[in-house]
């Protein structure tokens, strides 16, 4: 884990994920690059040509990117004096979903932070970033102020691919956390189509363990339509830190219809959440 990406909304008044991000770098003596993301002005022209309009919009949308080129003095500087070794900055217009998608293709993890007044805040939105970045992301929820720590790392853990794929990508940080907490669900079966009608077994305490976590369990008895408020309630009574799990288990459409775990996580989270689709 060595290049950290950060979205910020903010310039100069720095965002509390660029606070997080910046002590998790430091922790991973990781490169952060910084992200701001100036509106496209073809999303912003007006549906008719009044005189004036169009001139006096291209120029606002000129000026907010010249301060966003500005800022990346301060965010470099803010950066180093949390103790990141290396910070970038970068600038780009367009659509916050797209964007990450092109530029996730060289960076690690995303540290991103949920603004509910940002078009992008949305659960439709966010759920794009988790599907197309392409890369594992950190989602804050709006205005956390806490600093980056591994002193509890809860793992929902259900067997499901997404699981599986969601813990292999965070084994960096739950390698350094104090405390490993296996949130345990009922295991979900898998159906396929395909003609294989055999898969290789899978023992996650085995696997956790060769990785040198030493692992905690914590059984979780739940209906899947309920697993997200169990998650949340279980990693708040054990004090964890950070929760990971996978992000759409089932179609999009059906967790977005029934209200799945992602969703109800998402919306409902107090800390921070590592997932991955």
């Amino acid at each position: 884990m060595k290049d950290i990406l950060v979205y910020t909304e903010k310039l100069q008044d720095w965002s509390p994920a660029v606070t997080y991000a910046a002590g998790l770098a430091a922790t991973f003596d990781a490169t952060l690059t910084g992200l701001h993301v100036c509106v496209s002005p073809m999303t912003t022209m007006p549906p008719y040509d009044a005189p004036g309009v169009m001139e006096n919009l291209l120029e606002d949308i000129r000026a907010r990117e010249d301060d966003a080129f500005a800022a990346g003095d301060s965010f470099i500087a803010r950066a180093t004096g949390s103790g990141v070794p290396r910070a970038a900055w970068q600038v780009a217009t367009g659509y916050l979903p797209s964007v990450l998608e092109r530029i996730g293709n060289w960076q690690d993890l995303l540290v991103l932070e949920r603004t509910a007044n940002a078009p992008w805040g949305t659960t439709p939105a966010i759920s794009r970033i988790l599907l197309t970045a392409g890369l594992p992301c950190i989602m804050l929820p709006t205005g956390y102020e806490q600093a980056f720590s591994l002193d509890c790392i809860a793992l929902a853990w259900n067997g499901a691919a997404e699981a599986v794929r969601a813990i292999h990508a965070a084994l960096p940080l739950i390698r350094r956390a104090k405390r490993v907490l296996l949130l345990q669900g009922e295991s979900r079966p898998e159906f396929s189509v395909s003609e294989i009608s055999w898969r290789p077994e899978f023992d996650i305490f085995h696997y956790l363990r060769q990785h040198g976590a030493q692992v905690e369990q914590h059984p979780l008895v739940t209906s899947g339509r309920d697993a997200g408020v169990a998650l949340l309630d279980a990693a708040d009574q054990h004090g964890a830190d950070l929760l990971v799990m996978g992000a759409w288990g089932r179609t999009r459409f059906s967790e977005w219809m029934l209200g799945g775990a992602t969703r109800h996580v998402l919306n409902h989270a107090g800390i921070p959440v590592f997932m991955r689709h």
